[in-house]
C-alpha cells in the first residue's frame, strides 16, 4: 500500500511554510531531495509512521498533524483535480473521484453515503486493515487536506457540519485541557468533531453536490478519464511486479523458483502472468535477475557473509554461476564489488 509522492510534497511546504526544522525531519526518516524531486514517487505506508514520529519529535507538537493540515496548500495538478473541475457538478467529480482514489492513495476504501431525509451526504474513508488507521496525526492531516480541496474546487462553497475521526483524542490531565484540545479541533476543522469512530467521515449538505462547475468541459473530461484509467492500469501493473518480487523473495532460498510455480503462488494461470509482466514491460526472468543483482549487492556490502553462504542466499546452485551472473551485472567480480564499497 502506497500514497502518491504529492502528499509528502504537500507535507515539505506546509512544515517549510511553519517554520519546521525539515532538515531533521528528513535526516531522522531517511527522505531525501532525491525522493521529492521524483515525478514517480510512491511513498508506502509502512513510513508514515515514522515520518509523523519524527515531525512529533522535532517539533514538540502533539497536534503536528492538524496544524500541518491547516498550514498545507490545496492539493493541484493532478489528473483526480481534473477529473473535478471538468465534471458537469461536484457530486459528478466526488463520484469520479472516488473511482480512481488510489491514484492518490490506497490507505482507505472511499465511498459515499446519503440520508435523503436529513439532506445530509457523507465522504467515508472506511480505514479498516489500512496500515495507517492508528497514526492520529496523519488522519487528521488527510482530511482537512480533502475539506481544503472540496472548498477549492467549489468556489469556497463546501463547509463540513460535522467531521468523525477513527482515532481517539490525546489522554489529558484535566477537563479544562480536555475542552482546550476540543477548540482547537472546532478552530481548525469550523465543525463539530468527534473521536474513535470505525471509520473517518466528512459529513455536508447534499446541496454541494448538484453545485455545477465552472469549468466543466465534456470533451476534456473524457480525456481526464481515459488518463485516469490509464494512471490506475499502470499501479496495477506495479502491483503485479511488487507481489512476484515478494513470491522471489520468500522462494528464492529453495533454489526451487520458476515461472509457473510464481503464477501458481499468485493463482493466476502461467500465460495470464507472462502476459501481465509483458504489460508491465518486463518478464519473470529480469525480474528474478535484478532481485538477485540487488540482494547480493546489499549482503556484499552491508554483511559479512561468506561468498558461499551470497550463493545460497541468491538462489545460485554453484558458486560459478553466481561469479558469472555478478560479473555480467556490474563488472566486477564479488570480492571487488565487496572491497569497494565497505572502503567507502
Amino acid at each position: 500500500m502506497k500514497d502518491a509522492g504529492i502528499l509528502i510534497r504537500l507535507m515539505n511546504q506546509a512544515m517549510v511554510a511553519m517554520g519546521v526544522d525539515v532538515e531533521a525531519v528528513y535526516q531522522r526518516c531517511g527522505i531525501t531531495q532525491a525522493h521529492l524531486d521524483d515525478p514517480q514517487l510512491r511513498t508506502p505506508h509502512e513510513g508514515n509512521l515514522v515520518f509523523w514520529r519524527a515531525v512529533e519529535d522535532v517539533t514538540q507538537d502533539r497536534h503536528i498533524g492538524l496544524h500541518l493540515g491547516e498550514h498545507m496548500p490545496v492539493f493541484k495538478g493532478q489528473v483526480l483535480e481534473y477529473l473535478f473541475l471538468s465534471s458537469a457538478t461536484f457530486g459528478d467529480g466526488l463520484e469520479r473521484a472516488l473511482s480512481y482514489q488510489r491514484l492518490l492513495t490506497d490507505a482507505a476504501s472511499g465511498s459515499l453515503d446519503l440520508d435523503l431525509g436529513a439532506n445530509t451526504a457523507c465522504l467515508v474513508a472506511d480505514m479498516r486493515d489500512s496500515p495507517v488507521r492508528n497514526i492520529r496525526q496523519y488522519n487528521e492531516c488527510t482530511v482537512i487536506g480533502l475539506i481544503k480541496f472540496f472548498g477549492y474546487v467549489t468556489g469556497n462553497d463546501f463547509n463540513p457540519s460535522a467531521v468523525e475521526l477513527v482515532s481517539d483524542l490525546p489522554e489529558t490531565n484535566s477537563e479544562e485541557e480536555r475542552q482546550t484540545m476540543l477548540d482547537e479541533y472546532q478552530r481548525v476543522l469550523a465543525c463539530p468533531v468527534t473521536f474513535g469512530k470505525s471509520s473517518n467521515r466528512i459529513y455536508f449538505s447534499m446541496d454541494i453536490l448538484k453545485r455545477h462547475s465552472l469549468h466543466a468541459e465534456p470533451e476534456l473530461l473524457k480525456l481526464h478519464e481515459q488518463l485516469a484509467g490509464k494512471y490506475v492500469a499502470k499501479l496495477e501493473q506495479q502491483d503485479m511486479v511488487t507481489q512476484v518480487n515478494t513470491v522471489i523473495g520468500e522462494l528464492l532460498e529453495t533454489g526451487d523458483i520458476g515461472s509457473e510455480l510464481i503464477a501458481g503462488r499468485l493463482g493466476i494461470k502461467p500465460r495470464a502472468f507472462r502476459a501481465q509482466l509483458t504489460k508491465a514491460g518486463t518478464n519473470f526472468n529480469q525480474l528474478l535477475s535484478n532481485y538477485r543483482c540487488h540482494l547480493a549487492k546489499r549482503l556484499l556490502a552491508c554483511t559479512d557473509e561468506s561468498i558461499d553462504e551470497i550463493v545460497y542466499l541468491t538462489g545460485f546452485s554453484e558458486p560459478s554461476t553466481f561469479y558469472r551472473a555478478f560479473k555480467r551485472w556490474t563488472d566486477m567480480t564479488p570480492i571487488e564489488y565487496r572491497k569497494e564499497k565497505q572502503a567507502q
